[in-house]
């Protein structure tokens, strides 16, 4: 329930706050570019909160439906518009004051993500130490001759603080499939250049697991031990019999050391009857228990539904990356333009079917990561804030009519026509757009709902 509620009430202030800052960018261009503004509303629907300025008459509204908010404009498009206003109108305005007030939305939370960016460099990303623990068999790593043990210490002459400081732009060079030079320290001391070429990788493989899925590598955490720390109600290990605090010792006969056996053993044995040893305040005890069968991409896996006991990560595998206040600016806007060209290419690439419309995300999912960073600090939450503002800030440049990036699209049209669109243009238009957007909402809504399922 705890869990449920802070996913709720970290989505709320996420999205609250995002689109506040998206339509602030197009009321103050607006109202620099001599456009009166009569309504800045966050959310949609009944009105939870209003207030009219006195000094400017703008009406300032708190929606009941926290999934968006508008701008209104004057607009004899809309409404009737006094004589002695008319110059105020958003129709009347030049193409290029149009186009600066649809373009301001997308801009500012563009300027958010790097605000947002700069202050955690400065604030420092606390993260594991890049060593690398294991290295899959005929993976990128073990053919560049990476070995567990050794320490990523630069990553295309980048200095390397943290396992994931620089997963990002490797996310990136991925996509471009480009060779990659990486420091390694080996154990004796010595550095090692080794590269690894990126254009060897599947589509597939380029993730959010793209160290261990794409190059093979994963960091080293000391072994969880095996005991049960929680057993999901009505899940196989529940109707087995397994209990928290239960050592797991053996499975069918093989013994057990860590918590990673456990997973090793069970994960290729769905709907397999498999027996458990498990000790006890009272002894070992024997359990039948068969795994349920689990989709993981294009596999079934086994999972019995219990979780490991919390444990601390030790001090010395710990490390902060922190950066000063005017490198913290120019790192913070490369880590926002990185990640909106790797959002962009992730959309090219579900146009072209390279890549699977399964990694769209809507609202539940979005809710999910914000309750997990809002629990994990406050910098986790800030760079969750940064992410979700670049791809508002794509979203809304899609050149898709009723987003801001239709309008640029209309207003380019009406450029190289040399006269605005036609009204039933327009409509049609909207129209489209209208269902482009609610096929995408529920495309996005279907991968949460699946991902929730299972």
């Amino acid at each position: 329930m705890t869990g449920f509620l802070y996913s709720i009430g970290g989505f709320i202030l996420a999205i609250g706050l995002l689109v506040a800052v998206h339509e602030y960018g197009h009321f103050w261009v607006a109202r620099r570019l001599g456009v009166k503004v009569l309504r800045y509303s966050i959310g949609f629907g009944k009105p939870l909160w209003s207030r009219r300025s006195k000094v400017d008459d703008v009406e300032y509204v708190v929606g009941m439906i926290p999934l968006g908010g508008y701008v209104k404009m004057l607009d004899e498009n809309e409404a009737d518009v006094d004589a002695a206003e008319q110059h105020l109108a958003f129709n009347r305005q030049s193409l290029w004051v149009r186009s600066a007030i649809a373009a301001a939305g997308p801009l500012a939370n563009f300027l958010f993500a790097i605000v947002a960016y700069w202050l955690v460099f400065m604030i420092g990303i606390t993260g594991l130490k890049p060593i690398v623990g294991n290295v899959t068999p005929d993976s990128l790593a073990a053919l560049s001759g990476i070995e567990a043990g050794d320490e990523i210490v630069a990553v295309d002459d980048r200095p390397n603080r943290t396992w994931s400081e620089h997963r990002l732009y490797l996310f990136n060079k991925a996509y471009s499939g480009a060779t990659v030079p990486f420091d390694i320290k080996k154990a004796d001391g010595r550095i090692k250049k080794v590269e690894m070429d990126f254009s060897q990788l599947d589509a597939g493989d380029i993730e959010s697991s793209i160290f261990r899925r794409g190059l093979g590598l994963s960091s080293y955490i000391p072994e969880i031990p095996p005991v049960v720390g929680e057993v999901v109600a009505d899940s196989a290990g529940a109707r087995a019999g397994l209990q928290q605090n239960d050592r797991i010792v053996e499975i069918d006969d093989t013994d057990v050391s860590s918590w990673s056996d456990i997973v090793n053993m069970i994960r290729p044995k769905p709907g397999v009857l498999t027996y458990m040893v498990v000790e006890r305040e009272v002894g070992r005890v024997t359990l039948e228990v068969t795994p349920e069968t689990v989709a993981a991409g294009d596999q079934k896996i086994g999972r019995i539904g219990i979780a490991p006991q919390n444990t601390e990560m030790p001090v010395d595998l710990l490390t902060k990356a922190r950066f000063g206040p005017v490198e913290s600016v120019w790192r913070g806007a490369e880590a926002t333009w990185v990640m909106s060209v790797l959002t962009v290419r992730m959309l090219i690439k579900m146009l072209r079917l390279e890549v699977s419309v399964k990694n769209i995300s809507g609202p539940i999912t979005i809710a999910q990561y914000a309750g997990q960073t809002v629990q994990v600090g406050i910098d986790q939450f800030i760079l969750f804030l940064a992410i979700i503002s670049i791809s508002l800030g794509i979203l809304n440049l899609l050149p898709i009519p009723v987003l801001d990036g239709g309008h640029l699209l209309f207003n380019l049209l009406e450029a190289i026509k040399g006269s605005p669109l036609s009204d039933n243009a327009m409509i049609l238009g909207q129209q489209i757009g209208i269902a482009l957007l609610a096929a995408l909402m529920g495309l996005a809504f279907y991968n949460d709902i699946v991902r929730l399922l299972s």
